[in-house]
């Protein structure tokens, strides 16, 4: 988005599980027309009105939020995350993926995930316990999971956790099948470890069901559609005393900048997409020793490359 010769810089990553594509962006963003906006910090109005284009297309509408925040910082002058007050210090560690594998490839993969304080890991298939088994015969770092719905009793989920805290798990991502808030709210109840909500929310509103089910939600702009829904969203889950944590698709730093603004708010970060790609065409955000590091560069804190 151009305003009096500054550009803001924004990004779609489709999901395709949310039923998104190149060709259903494009024909989103063919769509909004900011012409009858002559000032871009009426970020309300210009949001609502992309709100209002078209149903669903988060990850489109997100590419418009993101690009909005990037302008209007620069045209402060200011990075977001001190428009808002969070200070630099208190942003975390972003965890490292390790997908699903031979056992000589995981052990690969942790090796040159060395840098991280944290690996994130997927599970929800019946070879759980030997994926964790092969990690900690490499390293003792903490790890997190993601079940990604795979998990199908309540009990056999408990049974699960119990071992898996055993083996230094630091919390528990979307276990079971994300309809099923009942289960999960019994879970919640009895686990050792924290349950968060992935599958299970998209938006603000979601929040609201996540509460009491389980113990805190993953946001993602693709999925909640940008920044200003992402920062709702924390304020909610705050309000109901719930932890948050940060993920991402497979994202160019254009995006992971933008929501490492959010990033000194936040428990957790899963903040690893601009990692695992090798066509990046910004340079923003950087993990230093595992951690998230921002930049003193206004809107999102990027440079084109």
């Amino acid at each position: 988005i151009e305003f009096e010769g500054v550009t803001g810089y924004g990004e779609a990553s489709m999901p395709p599980y949310l039923g998104e594509s190149h060709e259903t962006a494009a024909a989103f963003l063919s769509k909004v027309d900011l012409s009858g906006f002559n000032d871009p910090f009426l970020m309300d109005d210009i949001l609502a009105y992309v709100e209002s284009v078209d149903k669903g297309n988060y990850a489109a509408k997100a590419s418009v939020d993101i690009a909005l925040h990037d302008l209007v910082g620069k045209l402060i002058g200011k990075p977001w995350y001190k428009v808002w007050g969070y200070n630099p210090s208190k942003t975390g560690y972003t965890s490292f993926t390790i997908g699903i594998d031979t056992a000589e490839v995981i052990k690969q993969k942790v090796a040159e995930a060395k840098e991280y304080k944290i690996l994130k890991v997927k599970l929800g298939r019946e070879n759980d316990r030997e994926m964790i088994e092969t990690i900690r015969s490499v390293t003792d770092v903490p790890m997190c999971v993601d079940v990604n719905q795979g998990w199908k009793t309540k009990e056999s989920a408990l049974e699960e956790i119990h071992w898996l805290k055993e083996k230094g798990i630091v919390f528990i991502e979307q276990p079971m099948d994300k309809s099923d808030y009942d289960s999960h709210a019994w879970l919640t109840e009895r686990s050792p470890l924290p349950i968060i909500a992935d599958e299970a929310l998209q938006g603000v509103k979601d929040v609201v069901k996540c509460r009491g089910a389980y113990s805190g939600i993953n946001i993602k702009l693709m999925k909640c559609g940008g920044l200003r829904a992402a920062h709702k969203m924390i304020q909610l889950a705050r309000a109901f005393d719930m932890k948050v944590m940060m993920g991402c698709m497979t994202e160019t730093s254009c995006a992971i900048s933008a929501a490492s603004q959010l990033a000194p708010a936040i428990d957790w970060a899963d903040l690893d997409g601009n990692l695992l790609i090798s066509n990046d065409i910004y340079s923003g955000t950087a993990i230093v020793d595992g951690k998230i590091t921002l930049n003193d560069l206004p809107g999102i804190g990027i440079k084109p490359l």
